[in-house]
């Protein structure tokens, strides 16, 4: 399903469902909502506009290949003159017409300009790519973001199932201390403490719902979606088998897909275009010319003759700017200074990718190994804590010793949880490391 089909079914979906009231809660992948941010997100917007900007400023640079036309049209009056001796004696009145007029048209086609033009076009198209790879990497981040609060959320509604379970199995040994304690088993005392884990467990299930209320709201917000609709993760994002690459495999994707080396190689490409532009300054510009201008009246006769001077002329212009020989070679060492800026930046792109990409791909592996110790975890303090309740309802336990245990075995879940969940958050982080996200 492509992604325009796939927004306007979610979109569909969720405005038919009631998504504008706070009830509507529809079941929407991690993918889908990447998808639906594409289109609609305010932040990702700008980076958009400004990858059209800059192929608008292509066809601007290609114009330049373009005759250059112009025409002029003047209406002018003109006062009398006189004329005098050398000394300024002898003042004679000499009439001249009064209306005066002028119209011209121009020409000029460019022909060689030491390959100026053809250097800024290439920078403009430089340019383009660049506006395309800071979109791509503007994507990247907000994907990114979207990521971490999708995992959030669904890491806190995990949390949330966790609490419930325990304040579940909270409240049935407290209701079951409470009948013991009528049958004179159970001190008053551990019937309180065990109310203030109720308690506690019920103010945590709180604080979760509220963080979920939280996270719910920067997602959609981010995403580009009504204010009101509330997200459901998808179960299975955890059933997923991720693929186990080698650290060399991310680091050939980050070569090949990163934006951020990308935006460093083109900016390189950028820096040895602005080199062509400053040694194109020392060769001369030629070009053909043409013109037809018709001027009256004729002043440069005495009388002035009232009648209309029309001529034209077809030519070969050369022009050469004779102050390039001494700007031009400052201006080149500044451009050559910063193409050596431009490829020492994009040594150390690479070098900080391959540091981060063999970071992320460690804490990927580590992932899992702590997963297997979660789980062994959440096995020892459920049996710890079935053993430790069997020991309270024989009198052989104390209280202190079932409220940790019960701590014990909630701690030891919800690490669970979060293990489980940083595999899928690691993976999303090898993923925006390499580009591929």
């Amino acid at each position: 399903m492509n992604n325009h089909r796939l927004l306007t079914g979610l979109l569909s979906a969720i405005l038919l469902s009631g998504g504008v009231c706070a009830n509507a809660q529809e079941i929407v992948t991690l993918e889908e909502i990447f998808a639906i941010a594409e289109a609609n997100s305010a932040q990702l917007r700008p980076a958009l506009t400004a990858c059209d900007e800059a192929e608008h400023e292509i066809s601007v640079a290609r114009s330049s290949r373009l005759p250059e036309i112009s025409a002029t049209l003047t209406a002018s009056y003109i006062g009398d003159g006189f004329t005098t001796q050398r000394d300024f004696t002898d003042y004679q009145r000499a009439p001249i017409p009064h209306l005066g007029t002028g119209l011209g048209i121009s020409i000029e086609q460019p022909v060689y300009t030491g390959g100026a033009i053809t250097a800024s076009i290439e920078m403009a198209e430089m340019k383009s790519a660049a506006s395309r790879f800071a979109a791509d990497l503007k994507r990247d981040n907000i994907r990114f973001r979207l990521a971490g609060y999708y995992l959030d959320i669904h890491r806190y509604e995990n949390l949330l199932s966790v609490m419930n379970s325990n304040i579940a199995s909270a409240k049935h040994v407290l209701a079951d201390m409470k009948a013991r304690y009528e049958q004179g088993l159970v001190l008053l005392n551990d019937i309180t403490r065990y109310e203030l884990l109720v308690s506690n467990l019920e103010l945590q299930r709180t604080k979760i719902i509220n963080t979920i209320e939280i996270l719910n709201h920067d997602l959609v917000m981010t995403a580009g979606l009504p204010e009101t609709t509330v997200i459901r993760t998808d179960t299975t994002i955890l059933e997923r088998s991720l693929p186990m690459a080698g650290e060399e495999e991310w680091r050939q994707k980050a070569e090949e897909n990163s934006p951020v080396l990308a935006l460093a190689r083109n900016g390189i490409e950028i820096s040895r275009r602005g080199e062509a532009l400053a040694k194109s300054e020392r060769l001369p510009k030629i070009g053909i010319q043409a013109a037809w201008t018709m001027d009256g009246p004729i002043l440069v006769e005495i009388p002035p003759i009232n009648r209309n001077l029309s001529y034209w002329y077809v030519g070969v212009g050369v022009s050469y700017n004779l102050s390039s020989l001494y700007k031009t070679n400052k201006k080149l060492s500044v451009s050559r200074a910063a193409t050596r800026k431009s490829v020492e930046e994009l040594a150390a792109a690479v070098e900080e990718t391959d540091l981060t990409v063999r970071a992320d791909h460690i804490r990927y592996l580590e992932a899992y190994d702590e997963l297997r110790t979660r789980q062994k975890g959440v096995e020892l303090a459920d049996r710890n804590y079935r053993t430790i309740a069997t020991r309270y309802t024989q009198g052989m336990a104390l209280i202190t010793e079932m409220l940790d245990a019960a701590d014990a075995r909630l701690l030891a879940e919800q690490q669970l949880v979060d293990s489980r969940i940083n595999i899928i958050y690691q993976y999303y982080k090898l993923l925006f490391t390499t580009g591929t996200i």
